[in-house]
Formats: C-alpha cells, structure tokens, sequence
C-alpha cells in the first residue's frame, strides 16, 4: 500500500491524450491524463467513465450539449454515451473506469492508446 502524490505523478510526462496508470481498485484503474485541443468523438459500450479535474478547466462534449468542468469537479460518461472531451488551455484529470477501457473506445485512430504506461 503506497501513498500516490496526485502533483508528483503529473510532473513525470507532458504528453497529452496519454493516460497514464497510478493505482488499481478492484478491476478499475486509476489514471491520470493531460488534455489540451480537441479529443476525438467516441463511446464506450460496457465501461462508464468518471473524468476528475484537477488542474485547470475542461467541456465535455455530449450530443444532447457541453458539461463545463472545472477544478474539483467530475463527471460520470456513462456507457454507451457519445463525448468528446477538449479544453482550450492544458488541463490534469483523474479517470477512474475499468481496466479495459480505450481511451478511444469504439473508434481506433492515431490517438489510441492500447498499453498504458504506468507510472
């Protein structure tokens, strides 16, 4: 048992749209990603998704409309919905969702990313 430093973890990479494993909670991960520009539309069919923003702002596109989420709030994609996270400036979020989770889910482009490092 080891105590993760959310800002510690965030200072090892500046790649963005790379998750990166730090924990393991049943057959959930937690991951942590930078985001900055526009991510790609997708959805997942078994596995919701709980974005937590913990630096900067971030909008989740819906087709149904844009959640807005800044520092300290989250928000739960639930299976099967279509998003498109972005954010205009770098923004660090938390993901918790199964470990078998495409960061791209049904759509497989130059963004996927298949193995995560884990750090």
């Amino acid at each position: 048992m080891d105590k993760v430093n959310l800002a510690q973890k965030f200072s090892l990479f500046a790649d963005r749209w790379s998750p990166k494993v730090v924990g393991d909670l049943n057959d959930h991960q937690v991951k942590v990603v930078k985001l900055q520009g526009d991510f790609v539309w997708h959805h997942h069919e078994t596995e919701d998704e709980l974005f937590l923003v913990v630096r900067g702002r971030m909008r989740m596109g819906l087709r149904t409309g844009d959640v807005e989420l800044s520092e300290g709030d989250f928000f739960i994609v639930p299976k099967g919905v279509e998003h498109k996270p972005s954010a205009e400036d770098e923004c660090w979020v938390v993901l918790i969702e199964p470990g078998t989770t495409l960061n791209t889910g049904n759509v497989v482009g130059e963004r996927t990313v298949a193995e995560l490092d884990r750090i």
